[in-house]
């Protein structure tokens, strides 16, 4: 099928006309007919069901658009593949992050890359939900967990530093852990399915159980509810460094309380034919990430 044919299709669908679409395509209206209709010759099938100023797909044309619209995609992701860096960023970019990281975090550098790039897309999926990458077209992943053997290329791009946090009213109250066995005695909020907190020691490390009044499968969730003096959450400094700045949260350093580490992770599906789009995003979001840590260091 012609490319050029199948743009037709997907313009016009998403323009919701057929000179629409062809104003999008820098074409005539005849000229987006005649490919239409060549199109439609191609797959023997009417797709639409047309005039000059509205249309609707068939059910043929609804089939064959996912894939018209999947094969556009490649071909502008081939193009962009062979185009040198210093070019720019051009297509669509689809993301996803954890709610909290990519509110704070991802979101503020994904402003400053489309201004950088203007031929560039963004499309940011928010969620604490691990996506399947490779299945739902998604380019690029940002993570901050343990990771598991997906198949996916892995790219470690910051350390994520995280310790116990409590809130004034809560440690006037219930007073202030001085080790890790003193949280048996406390409330801890935890996410949703963790019965455990993990710290370094010898020899295979330290686990605690954690008596959850509360539990969220949000970080979000957990420090709204750290910030209300109602307990002790695990949380990470991007997230909580202003709330320790104005005195809303108090760092809790344990004897014995070191938290296993995380790293902050880039996941995309292949290292072979990696678009400009994913480099050059990922190396922002990579200076971000060090210019926030050496503002945390002031």
């Amino acid at each position: 099928m012609d490319l050029a044919c199948l743009a037709v299709l997907v313009e016009a669908a998403q323009a919701g006309s057929l000179a629409a679409g062809a104003r999008r395509l820098g074409i005539s209206p005849l000229t987006a007919t005649r490919r239409l209709a060549t199109l439609e010759d191609d797959v023997g099938a009417r797709l639409m069901h047309r005039t000059t100023r509205s249309l609707a797909l068939t059910p043929e044309g609804e089939a064959l658009l996912p894939f018209a619209q999947a094969m556009l995609e490649n071909e502008a992701a081939a193009r962009a593949s062979v185009r040198p860096s210093s070019a720019g960023a051009s297509g669509l970019l689809r993301l996803t992050a954890s709610a909290a990281f990519g509110r704070k975090v991802v979101a503020p550098v994904v402003a400053e890359f489309l201004r950088a790039n203007p031929q560039v897309s963004v499309e940011l999926q928010l969620t604490d939900a691990q996506l399947d990458v490779a299945g739902q077209g998604i380019d690029l992943a940002i993570r901050i967990a343990p990771l598991r053997d997906s198949g996916l290329i892995a790219r470690r791009l910051a350390p994520n530093p995280r310790a116990l946090y409590a809130a004034p009213s809560y440690l006037a109250e219930q007073g202030t852990p001085a080790t890790v066995a003193d949280l048996t005695r406390h409330q801890c909020l935890a996410l949703t399915g963790a019965t455990h907190w993990s710290f370094l020691g010898e020899p295979r490390g330290n686990r605690v159980r954690v008596q959850a009044r509360f539990s969220a499968n949000s970080i979000e969730g957990l420090r709204e509810i750290c910030l209300a003096g109602l307990g002790i959450a695990v949380l990470s400094d991007w997230d909580v460094r202003e709330d320790v700045r104005q005195g809303r949260l108090v760092p809790l350093p344990l004897a014995g309380g070191e938290l296993e580490p995380l790293a902050i992770w880039a996941l995309y599906p292949s290292a072979r034919f990696v678009p400009p789009k994913v480099r050059l995003f990922i190396a922002a979001l990579e200076r971000a990430l060090r210019r926030d840590d050496a503002l945390g260091r002031l």
